[in-house]
């Protein structure tokens, strides 16, 4: 079980991305397919699953397309074509701004992935400092909060 933090708004929010180290022993692009793969099918039996299309077709583009994303960021090939040119992280955060994402939406999300993680056979530092990246990175997304209010993050570069 993996711990996550509260999101406080306006903090400001510092990740670093995954270690490469995480897309090789994943066993690259096929790996990471996999992961996303079932990842996105748990996403799509959730609480969360009115954010992406009912459509299967659809929703299938969609979970190859962010599969793409995580492949960059997680330091495999430039795939993601998306964000035309922009930081792909700060393009991820102004993506989600579209939507009304909760913490405890944020908590469901990561609920899912710690779910699709399980099932991966790499050493646990390896899961740790995925998790580290999408437990910190994750709080950019919330943009709701339960005082009614919403507030969308600032974009902060990743920490060495």
């Amino acid at each position: 079980m993996y711990d996550v933090s509260k999101v406080i708004k306006g903090e400001r929010v510092e990740f670093k991305e995954p270690d490469p180290k995480f897309y090789e022993a994943i066993g690259g692009e096929e790996g990471m397919k996999r992961l996303m793969y079932n990842f996105y099918d748990i996403i799509y039996e959730s609480d969360i699953a009115h954010f992406f299309p009912q459509d299967r077709e659809e929703f299938d583009e969609v979970k190859e397309k962010n599969t793409r994303f995580f492949i960059q960021i997680c330091g495999g090939p430039e795939v993601y074509t998306e964000a035309d040119g922009m930081n792909l992280n700060e393009y991820m955060v102004r993506l989600h701004d579209d939507f009304s994402i909760t913490e405890k939406a944020r908590y469901e999300w990561l609920g899912c992935m710690e779910e699709a993680l399980r099932e991966v056979d790499i050493p646990q530092e390896l899961k740790d400092d995925f998790w580290a990246y999408l437990e910190r990175f994750s709080k950019l997304t919330v943009n709701t909060f339960s005082d009614g209010s919403i507030y969308y993050a600032q974009f902060t570069a990743s920490r060495d």
